[in-house]
């Protein structure tokens, strides 16, 4: 089971800024300080991190939705493709509507649109940005670091087109999603991985008969595998509700439950 939050809003406007009076200063972009201190006690901790993301800041419009009273948490919740059956979709539906929540809409995403329109990759976008979405040169890799692991500048490497993401590694070496996995796995009893940050990681890759590459996030690909294809689907559920019934934190450890399920409480999903 799988959630991301959906905001209503993502400018201010001038309506919005009109409407606010005293408080038409609230900057565009809002720091979890800056967003704490101006929303008081309806600050959720919890929710803007999950709203935040990577970039670690709000809108104005979602921090004045906050102070006008009109915010409904909202989430696209879906049921991933190993548990994707009509069972599945029975139960879930029924604790979400149990919970008070409304169902706004459901469906079914097939793997081939998951692909096409490359879903499973924002939706793990820390990760599947280096191994799917972006070129190596559109990477911001430290090159001391580089060079300090590896032994030659990434100048050369990448004048020299030794670097891939994971997708075109596949191609590159010939390999499917499990092949590559194998072969990124073998890197790191070898000591030739590198973690850049977080999600971020470089291995170099060596199969027998190619080249070797330097290879972003090749993990993925086997993760990624597991969503995209004419065999598998997911089915979603895009959810809103009052926060003052169910918090952001309750919705998402009591309701949904941890992400290892023997941490989750015994009725969540």
């Amino acid at each position: 089971m799988y959630v991301r939050n959906q905001p209503h809003k993502t400018v201010l406007t001038k309506a919005d800024t009109e409407s606010m009076g005293a408080s038409a200063s609230i900057p565009e972009t809002l720091d979890q300080a800056t967003a704490s201190s101006l929303l008081g006690s309806s600050f959720d901790e919890t929710k803007f991190k999950d709203l935040a993301g990577e970039a670690g800041t709000i809108t104005g419009a979602q921090a004045l939705e906050y102070l006008n009273g009109t915010t409904r948490n909202s989430a696209f919740v879906f049921v991933k493709p190993h548990a994707n059956t009509e069972e599945t979709q029975k139960f879930v539906r029924e604790k979400l509507e149990g919970a008070g929540l409304t169902i706004a809409s459901e469906g079914t995403i097939s793997g081939t649109d998951i692909d096409s329109k490359k879903l499973i990759d924002q939706h793990y976008y820390a990760i599947a940005s280096k191994a799917t979405i972006l070129k190596p040169s559109a990477l911001a890799v430290p090159s001391d670091k580089f060079e300090a692991k590896f032994g030659e500048p990434w100048s050369k490497v990448l004048a020299e087109d030794r670097a891939v993401n994971a997708m075109d590694a596949c191609e590159r070496f010939g390999l499917d999603a499990s092949g590559l996995e194998k072969a990124w796995r073998l890197c790191e009893p070898k000591d030739k991985v590198v973690k850049f940050g977080g999600g971020f990681y470089c291995g170099l890759v060596e199969v027998e008969g190619k080249e070797p590459l330097y290879v972003f996030n090749a993990f993925f690909m086997s993760m990624r595998s597991k969503f995209v294809g004419a065999e598998n689907s997911i089915y979603y559920f895009s959810v809103e509700w009052d926060p003052a019934m169910l918090s952001w934190a309750d919705f998402r450890g009591k309701l949904l439950g941890p992400t290892d399920p023997n941490e989750a409480p015994e009725e969540s999903i």
